[in-house]
Formats: structure tokens, C-alpha cells, sequence
């Protein structure tokens, strides 16, 4: 490097994940609303991005991410589904392959797009009988309408993904698309974050969420937990039935 600095050096697991991780990285931080590591240098094999110095979070900190994650949305997309300016319709979320086709009607996307192609790929794993695999596909048929405009999504929001410098939350290794701005909320939920209540009370004061937004949490954790199945198998069926039971 051109620099001493510190970074990151990342490997992909598979051919276009460290296109689709940088494109992410780029969408997110265009939105200039919370703090996220610059890429470096991105090939076929490897992606290099800013090293995010370590610290405490703190209240103060939380409040200014809540703030900054519902401009983040706000910022927007195209459409449900659709991929950063620069990425992929093949793109992965973790280490599952995660598809981003752009769609006008989010409750029929997320069924057919984020929940229904985990659920078919835990079935073929053995994970999920017949059985409970109608039980997901009932819980899609139940999915309400939504009036909330596309979203510009982290896509993989848990505590992991999200690094506090003792100042500022960043943002890390994201699965970015448009989506439903409840979904990033759940999975803060789903997973804990440190100072959860300042982070969503910032957040509904400078973007008020719907009535009922905590009803669906459940209804918005199924696809990570789905997620979480196909890679991690049983120790999490168990979660994603329950939420779809409860839906």
C-alpha cells in the first residue's frame, strides 16, 4: 500500500462474494449516516478495507446509531430485493447464497425471496420435515401488505456485524438490499445489541416506526433464523419454527 494503515484482509468463500461484500460496503457508506469501513482494494480472492479501532459502547454511542441506521434507511432503493448500484443478483448472506431480484410488493418478495428458498434448502438438508415446511408456507400466506418504501438494508444485523470504536457503532460485513427497514430491526433483536433500548428509541424519534412494528418481529426474524438453519442446522430449526408458529 501506497500508506501504513491498518486493514483488514478478508478471503471470499466463493466466486463473487468479495464483489458483492465491497459493492455493499460502498452502498452503505454513500448514504454518509453511520460510519463504515472504506474498501481499499477488492479482487476475485480478497477484499482489503480500514481496520476499525476497538472500544466500549456507550450510550451516547447507541443513540447516534439508532439515529444514523434510520437515515440509513431512509436513504432507500430501487425496489424490494434489489442489489447495490454495483452488485450482484447472486449474492451471499454469510455463507449462504442469498438472491437479490428487485420486486414492487415486499409481503410476496419476502416470501418468495427471503424465506420460502431457506426453507426448501433445509427440507432437502433433512433439517425441516414436509410437515413444517407447510407450517413456513402457511405463516407466508399470512404475511400483511406493507405501505413502507423500500429500505437501503444492512441485511445482516447482528451484534457481530456491528463494531464500537468507544465514539461511533460501524458497520461491517453487510448482505445489502432493499428491503423492509423492520427486518435490519429484528435482527438486532434476534441477537442483542449492547444499549438496544437507546438504539431504538433514537431511531423512532427520527423515523416514528409503524403501529404494531414489535408484533412483527417475529414475522421479520424468520429469515435470518432460516438462515441460520441452512448453516448451522438444527440448533436453530428449532427458533424458526417458533417464530413461525407464533406468526
Amino acid at each position: 500500500m501506497s500508506d501504513p494503515r491498518d486493514v483488514v484482509v478478508k478471503r471470499g468463500h466463493a466466486p463473487g462474494a468479495t464483489a458483492a461484500e465491497a459493492a455493499g460496503l460502498r452502498w452503505l457508506a454513500s448514504a454518509g449516516t453511520v460510519p463504515v469501513p472504506v474498501v481499499r482494494s477488492q479482487d476475485d480472492e480478497t477484499l482489503v478495507i480500514d481496520r476499525v479501532p476497538s472500544g466500549r459502547p456507550s450510550a451516547p454511542a447507541a443513540e447516534r446509531f439508532g439515529r444514523g441506521l434510520a437515515g440509513l434507511h431512509a436513504a432507500g432503493a430501487p425496489a424490494f430485493g434489489s442489489p447495490p448500484p454495483d452488485g450482484a443478483a447472486d449474492a451471499w448472506i454469510g455463507l449462504a447464497p442469498m438472491a437479490n431480484v428487485p420486486a414492487d410488493d415486499w409481503a410476496s418478495w419476502y416470501a418468495s425471496d427471503r424465506v420460502l428458498p431457506y426453507v426448501r434448502r433445509a427440507v432437502d438438508a433433512g433439517t425441516f420435515d414436509p410437515a413444517e415446511a407447510t407450517l413456513f408456507e402457511r405463516a407466508c400466506a399470512r404475511i400483511p401488505a406493507s405501505a413502507e418504501p423500500p429500505a437501503r438494508l444492512h441485511g445482516d444485523l447482528w451484534t457481530g456485524n456491528v463494531l464500537w470504536d468507544g465514539r461511533e457503532a460501524w458497520l461491517i460485513d453487510p448482505a445489502a438490499h432493499g428491503g423492509h427497514r423492520e427486518t435490519d430491526l429484528a435482527m438486532l433483536h434476534l441477537f442483542g445489541c449492547p444499549h438496544l433500548d437507546r438504539v431504538l428509541a433514537a431511531y423512532d424519534e427520527a423515523a416514528p416506526l409503524a403501529d404494531g412494528w414489535r408484533d412483527r418481529i417475529g414475522l421479520h426474524q424468520l429469515f435470518p433464523l432460516l438462515v441460520h438453519t441452512v448453516l448451522f442446522g438444527q440448533s436453530y430449526a428449532g427458533q424458526a419454527l417458533a417464530a413461525a408458529r407464533s406468526f
